[in-house]
């Protein structure tokens, strides 16, 4: 999984929760001898639709990432100007659109934005915007949401090995709030099949950090054949706190 970090003036690698967020969201656009800091929302984009070849993505006509973003890659936070925007994909390298939305961004908010399938029957892209409402964890805790955004899998519940799920019956692109965990220990996350003991996909020794902020992500094809389109968990740091 290769993660991109925009981390020129232009963009903002990672939302860092130890500082004030307005501060964090601030940019300047110089004009004679005044300045005007444009209202602007967090926007972190992960490439979950297993059916794209690798991609360009652009906010409006500007191209986000660095290099070519496949299937399990994820982009950190970047600063995006609020609004209505549109999102663009293309086959990386050319002017060959593959997809095309629009999204509306609100000030001081951070945003996870999933490219994932249209439906569980369709191979068609379609995108999933989820508002991160990040906090700081209780002392001694960190917190963590769960994202279903496997589209031919049955309804999931994510455990951590030998113990009860902590989150229950997400159906494809169902997700769960942001909630309290342990910090400073290593846990083995199960992927179930709801109500069920059947393991459809493992994320082992994951050490889960006090004050972090994290989402756990389930997808993949259940029905393909092939390797790399198979069910598997990732997981995504969005905020630390120290």
């Amino acid at each position: 999984m290769k993660i991109y970090k925009n981390t020129s003036g232009k963009w903002m690698a990672r939302l860092c929760a130890v500082c004030l967020l307005s501060t964090l969201l601030s940019s300047c656009l110089k004009s004679s001898n005044s300045y005007y800091a444009p209202p602007v929302a967090f926007v972190s984009f992960i490439q979950a639709s297993p059916n794209q070849p690798a991609l360009d993505f652009y906010m409006n006509g500007n191209k986000v990432n660095t290099g070519p973003v496949n299937y399990g890659d994820y982009i950190d936070y970047f600063r995006a100007y609020t609004g209505q925007r549109t999102v663009n994909f293309y086959a990386q390298g050319s002017t060959n659109k593959l997809f095309s939305d629009t999204v509306t961004l609100n000030t001081n908010v951070a945003y996870s934005l999933f490219l994932t399938n249209a439906s569980s029957t369709s191979a068609s892209p379609a995108i999933l915007l989820l508002t991160d409402s990040i906090s700081k964890p209780a002392t001694g805790k960190a917190s963590i949401r769960f994202v279903n955004i496997s589209p031919d899998a049955p309804a999931v519940d994510l455990a951590v090995k030998d113990s009860a799920a902590f989150v229950s019956n997400k159906a494809f692109k169902g997700y769960s709030s942001f909630l309290p965990m342990q910090g400073g220990k290593t846990y083995t996350f199960n992927v179930l099949q709801h109500g069920t003991s059947t393991v459809l996909a493992t994320l082992s020794n994951v050490p889960i950090n006090t004050g972090l902020v994290y989402t756990i992500w389930f997808h993949g094809l259940a029905s393909s054949s092939n390797t790399n389109d198979k069910p598997a968990v990732g997981i995504i740091t969005n905020a630390y706190y120290y």
